[in-house]
């Protein structure tokens, strides 16, 4: 996935489904886009899967922008737990 890529939303035929499509499909490519800037592909990658993995936990579809971003939160507390974690044990292993 190229990181600098416009957005370009996925064209369904069920106007509700679309529109949910539509938000994560824009969450999720907002958020993946600000991990690879940051943190590089590697983390951006690792972070998707982890928010994918929020979206699966959760009970149904989110049906608003702001159940959307709670999913992000969520992804974006894991990757500041792994982040760091690795800043730690390179602390520990240089000293």
């Amino acid at each position: 996935m190229d990181p600098l890529a416009r957005y370009e939303p996925s064209i369904s035929s069920n106007p509700g489904c679309s529109d949910l499509t539509t938000m994560a499909e824009r969450e999720l490519s907002a958020f993946f886009n600000v991990v690879t800037q940051l943190f590089g592909s590697e983390q951006a990658e690792l972070s998707a899967e982890d928010w994918l993995q929020e979206l699966i936990e959760i009970d149904g579809l989110p049906a608003s922008a702001r159940e959307w971003r709670s999913i992000t939160a969520k992804a974006s507390t894991r990757l500041a737990n792994r982040v760091n974690a690795s800043s730690l044990v390179a602390e520990f292993t240089n000293a």
